[in-house]
């Protein structure tokens, strides 16, 4: 009878959170939802390490220093062979390529989170960032590639999204539908399910049909643009 109570939508909202504080620094999320930027304040001594050509501006008083990680593994997946490390004291800004919104993830060292490879933006010390494999049939219809960020220790994980990002936090056995595409970062196990009908050639083709299901217990974030659809 009539539309469900707003209690009804609590599962599903956006992060709120943009002003925090860590070990060395604090931060502000500010133009959120579409254009957000991240404004960091680091401490004396205080390393960051981000996505490289990330950043907008910052400070004369902030050391940058590029390095080089050559692997075969990120050249075959295309992966990033250089990082940016700033380090304090001064002020930091940096903002995604893409018209995106900003969360952070705060690790404590017993969870382990895997991050597509265009939604790292940056990450405080003792934050540890490696690849991780999925299978094949992930890698061709998730939206994310056989390889993602395998994303673990301690310390804030600052990630992006193409349009808004929205959190949804499962229950234990609570199950969740997402759309290729539109992953950013999880921390629970998804298998692929073909939802609809239609010609198995045209589906395999396109991906159509198939979605990420996801069980709880556990964290899923979302962007509300897939970046493969045309505009």
């Amino acid at each position: 009878h009539g539309a469900p109570s707003a209690a009804h939508f609590v599962g599903a909202s956006t992060t709120q959170d943009d002003v925090g504080i860590f070990n060395g620094g604090s931060y502000r999320i500010s133009h959120r939802d579409t254009n957000s930027v991240l404004t960091v304040q680091l401490a004396m001594g205080c390393p960051l390490t981000a996505k490289p050509g990330a950043m907008i501006a910052m400070t004369p008083t902030v050391t940058l220093k590029g390095a080089v990680k050559f692997s075969m593994k990120k050249m075959l997946i295309g992966g990033e062979m250089t990082t940016s490390t700033y380090t304090g004291p001064g002020e930091v800004l940096f903002a995604p390529s893409a018209i995106g919104d900003i969360t952070n993830i705060r690790l404590g060292g017993n969870e382990e989170w895997s991050v597509g490879r265009d939604a790292f933006l940056a990450c405080t010390q003792g934050v540890v960032k490696d690849y991780k494999r999925q299978g094949l049939g992930k890698a061709m219809f998730s939206g994310e590639g056989l390889f993602v960020y395998r994303i673990s220790g301690v310390g804030l994980l600052w990630i992006t999204s193409f349009g808004a990002i929205i959190r949804k936090d499962l229950a234990d056995g609570e199950r969740y539908i997402v759309d290729n595409g539109h992953l950013v970062a999880w921390n629970t196990k998804y298998i692929l399910e073909r939802v609809a009908s239609g010609g198995m050639m045209s589906g395999m083709v396109s991906g159509e049909g198939l979605v990420c299901k996801f069980t709880g217990p556990g964290t899923v974030f979302l962007q509300t643009r897939n970046p493969v659809c045309p505009l």
